[in-house]
């Protein structure tokens, strides 16, 4: 960087991605320069992103270790200790999962958002001096165009009109000479053209692709933010098939997030390269365009450089004055003589006063605080929003990465307490009355007459005494209260140890206390309970 240079300065972050090793395809390190047409330079590039691939290849492999040993090696533990163990690790790292994810998402619509507004400002500054550009082009052309034939075609009428006096046609003869001089300085300048054309085409194709680019990070956040929030709805409903789908877009979007990490880095990386020496890859890109005076005078745009148009506008400017000095002349002493030719001599008086506006024009156009502002104002989007958004993006990456790694490593373990759960269930006692599924099956068929519960007490010294309560149909009406008085009184349905209500028959055994209870109820305390408790 030159030390004229003080508008603009790297941000640390470029320099510090501008450091990242460039090793090519054969493992052969190269220079950091920016050289985005070399092949060597786009390998370098490349390997960035096979490193990212191997990241996703080890994440990958350590996922399917752990689930090996989840499904393959399960230890005898005491069952009441297991289940309290996994339910904890599984909430905990459900809760882990989604405080990640959330974090991630916010991060990547923040690294997106910085991304496309850097691109936008680059997008801006490249159509703003495009058109800088186009119009000392048309500012050129016109008036290279009046002089060569509006001005020709005056002095052609008014050398017909002078034939007869010599001095008036050698100031005509002088004229041309004036604009020919002029033509000649206009010639001089820079064909813009080119240039112009490519900034066009760089800024439409840039606007392009990063539309795509912020539209598909945009999905890709949406689709995780989902995939999360589907995840946590499954484990709290406790659903094998949306545990089961969510798995499998887990890990595709496992995949997804190693391999945006990849792009995002290498993207990140080339463009510090071109951001620690922009100037220098400029310079080279646009020697065989414009001479390097006029690239180095637009890019550091110094009081101490020297503007190489001046002397072609110098030129340009005296010989315009000189040949409105000549006019002035001729309206003053020719058009008495020769009425006839004061209406070209006006024609030609009008067409230099454009000139000279044209000239005026060009001057600022030329000038290179404008074309220098748009520069500038490209690399700060570039270099300042451009790649710290692209960090940002990578950080959402590596979260949302460890954010589906700890999900696809939860999803399993509360798969294995839903199944646990289901053949607790498919393990009690069919003849077992309290049993849900024997309730439903007495209730199919309590057209074919009444069952009738027993309950039993065994004292201390092992005397037994029966209860005969009246018979009662039975019914599927108190199932669900059984069942969360069940979930109330310890989650199992095979075990109770208070009293059910509304069952319309006592538990299976009773305790001393409840045994006291009932015994000392009066008869009007039967009656209101109903007939079931009556011996």
């Amino acid at each position: 960087m030159s030390s004229a240079r003080v508008d603009y300065i790297a941000p640390w972050w470029t320099y510090w991605l501008h450091q990242f090793p460039h090793v090519n395809l054969r493992f052969q390190p190269l220079d950091h320069t920016f050289k985005p047409q070399e092949e060597n330079y786009q390998q370098s590039l490349i390997f960035l992103g096979c490193v990212a691939a191997a990241g996703l290849g080890v994440n990958l492999l350590c996922l399917a270790i752990y689930l090996s040993c989840l499904c393959c090696c399960r230890k005898d533990e005491e069952e009441e200790e297991s289940k309290k163990s996994n339910s904890c690790c599984v909430t905990w790292a459900a809760v882990a999962a989604g405080l990640i994810c959330c974090v991630a998402v916010g991060v990547g619509f923040y690294g997106n958002s910085e991304t496309n507004d850097g691109v936008y400002q680059l997008t801006y500054s490249l159509y703003n001096a495009n058109h800088t550009l186009a119009g000392v082009d048309s500012l050129v052309t016109g008036t290279m165009g009046g002089m060569q034939r509006g001005l020709n075609e005056h002095l052609s009428r008014l050398g017909e009109i002078f034939a007869a006096r010599g001095d008036f046609v050698q100031t005509l003869q002088f004229m041309q000479q004036m604009s020919d001089n002029i033509i000649k300085q206009l010639l001089g300048l820079p064909d813009w053209e080119k240039a112009k054309v490519d900034l066009a085409a760089i800024a439409d194709q840039t606007a392009y692709v990063e539309y795509y680019r912020w539209l598909t990070y945009l999905l890709i956040l949406i689709l995780d933010l989902v995939i999360c929030l589907a995840a946590c709805l499954g484990l709290a409903k406790q659903s094998r098939w949306l545990l089961t789908t969510m798995m499998v877009f887990g890990v595709l979007t496992l995949i997804l997030s190693w391999a945006s990490l990849g792009a995002d880095v290498a993207t990140a990386v080339g463009t510090s390269d071109f951001c620690v020496a922009p100037d220098k890859f400029l310079m080279n890109q646009t020697k065989d365009v414009i001479s390097s005076d006029i690239v180095h005078y637009y890019l550091y745009c110094s009081q101490t450089l020297p503007n190489p148009f001046q002397q072609s506008l110098t030129v340009f400017q005296r010989s315009l004055t000189t040949m409105q000095i000549q006019i002035q002349g001729l309206l003053q002493f020719a058009v008495p003589l020769f009425p006839t030719a004061e209406r070209d001599l006006l024609s030609i008086q009008h067409l230099l006063n454009n000139s000279e506006a044209s000239l005026h024009q060009l001057t600022a156009l030329l000038d290179c605080r404008g074309l220098n502002k748009d520069y500038l104002d490209a690399l700060m989007g570039v270099c300042y929003d451009g790649v710290e958004g692209l960090l940002y993006l990578c950080l959402f990456s590596l979260l949302a990465a460890c954010a589906f790694s700890v999900m696809l490593c939860a999803i399993p373990r509360a798969w294995r307490q839903i199944a646990n759960r289901d053949r607790d269930y498919d393990d009690i006692d069919d003849g077992d009355p309290f049993n849900p599924q024997s309730r439903r099956i007495m209730s199919h068929h309590s057209h074919q007459g009444n069952m009738h519960s027993f309950c039993s007490y065994s004292s201390s010294m092992g005397s037994q005494t029966s209860l005969h309560p009246p018979t009662q149909a039975v019914s599927n009406a108190p199932l669900t209260e059984y069942m969360n008085q069940s979930a109330l009184f310890g989650g199992n349905p095979r075990y109770e140890n208070v009293p059910l209500i509304g069952r319309g028959s006592p538990p299976p055994s009773y305790s001393p206390t409840m045994r006291a209870t009932y015994l000392s109820m009066t008869e009007d305390q039967i009656r209101h309970f109903g007939e079931d408790f009556r011996a």
